[in-house]
């Protein structure tokens, strides 16, 4: 059990929790937010996401990262950072772990491709999505759909990066998993999130940044020289080249970004520390009800990691071997989506009971459901299967 003692006043405190949509018996040595962590490490979900990509797909190489290795190394920063500001480690890690569990096969790809599918059809949101999957889609327990988490961790997966709704704003314009469950569970969707899960935003900011200047190293996309011009990379790399003179190519690879990695944590610690001091919230209702984000970057760093991103945005995210296998993908959900949502017999047995007897726009959701289920494999072997008369049904 989390030793509350040590927790800071606006942390969230776990016995303080606000409980699950369906009331359960909590356990004697886990807290609540423990429990959702274990429930979302256990999920079928999160299983598949060792299966489902970030920027490349999975046949394409063993070494690059897939949602699951990034879910972790979010895990591990959100949680570390959370224990050094003595704040609610169980919830943050929570959090982390659950942040993706709605995205499609094939990365950012699939998502626009199946949002373009379901335009007519209230959309596809990936942060909806994993709403929808610890709310409905698991299918393990007894007594209710979902994994049935504490109002803290899905307030926190909702709005880790920011306010839904301005005060008084309707959520009529919300995707439709969110507007779902904010119809029976008040989220405070005006709020800002608690600071547990602003850390866990800005883990997510973190590891990407860098394990896509790693992975984009890896392929070839762009080299250590060209990196060495970006603002916060460069100084590091000098560093580097200084303390190891002729090191391997790999060697100083790992230790410049390990260098980025730090540095960036540092300063979302202390930039956070100072607006915690500054705000100083009474409690984790404090914090949540102050007009700006309290979990931030400094400007200096802010803009540094702007620089990176807009590096990778050009170099990576638009590489001509990215940009094929992104139309590849798309097609592949495009192709799926209208030949399911026209047959649904097509869908597997427990699929096509699910989608018997609902609207057409009822029947859209549980298609897009079993698409974004899919790991890329998956995916490429089903449209197989639809697509092409020689392939076994």
């Amino acid at each position: 059990m989390i030793e509350t003692d040590r927790l800071q006043p606006w942390a969230v405190l776990p016995q303080q929790s606000r409980g699950r949509l369906l009331p359960e018996e909590e356990s004697a040595h886990r807290s609540p937010h423990q429990r959702d962590r274990d429930r979302i490490l256990h999920s079928a979900a999160f299983r598949k996401l060792m299966h489902k990509t970030q920027v490349f797909v999975a046949h394409e190489g063993d070494y690059y990262r897939t949602r699951l290795t990034h879910s972790l190394e979010v895990a591990q920063i959100a949680r570390s950072a959370a224990r050094t500001l003595r704040l609610n480690e169980d919830l943050a890690e929570a959090v982390a772990l659950a942040h993706d569990l709605g995205h499609t096969p094939f990365g950012h790809a699939g998502e626009d491709s199946l949002d373009a599918a379901m335009a007519g059809y209230d959309g596809f949101d990936h942060n909806a999505q994993s709403l929808r999957v610890v709310t409905t889609l698991e299918r393990r327990y007894a007594e209710f759909d979902g994994l049935n988490l504490t109002w803290e961790t899905l307030e926190g997966l909702v709005k880790h990066n920011g306010p839904l709704l301005a005060p008084g704003e309707d959520a009529a314009a919300l995707p439709f998993a969110i507007r779902h469950v904010a119809e029976t569970y008040d989220l405070e969707l005006h709020t800002q999130a608690s600071i547990e899960a602003q850390l866990a935003a800005l883990a997510d900011d973190i590891a990407y940044n860098v394990h896509d200047l790693d992975d984009g190293l890896q392929a070839g996309f762009f080299t250590m020289d060209e990196v060495h011009d970006l603002p916060l990379v460069g100084p590091l790399v000098a560093q580097v080249d200084r303390r190891h003179p002729g090191i391997e190519e790999k060697r100083r690879r790992h230790e410049a970004l390990r260098r980025l990695f730090a540095v960036m944590v540092e300063d979302m610690l202390t930039t956070t520390s100072a607006r915690i001091t500054a705000a100083a919230p009474a409690d984790a209702a404090a914090a949540r009800a102050h007009g700006a984000p309290l979990v931030a970057f400094s400007a200096e760093i802010g803009e540094g990691i702007g620089a990176i991103r807009a590096f990778l945005f050009k170099r990576m995210y638009r590489h001509f071997r990215v940009n094929r296998m992104t139309v590849k993908a798309q097609a592949v959900i495009a192709e799926m989506f209208p030949l399911l949502m026209g047959e649904p017999t097509l869908l597997p047995d427990d699929w096509a009971r699910e989608a018997d007897g609902l609207s057409e726009a009822g029947r859209a959701r549980v298609v897009a459901d079993y698409i974004a289920g899919m790991t890329d494999r998956y995916a490429l072997d089903e449209h197989r299967r639809l697509t092409d008369p020689y392939a076994r049904g």
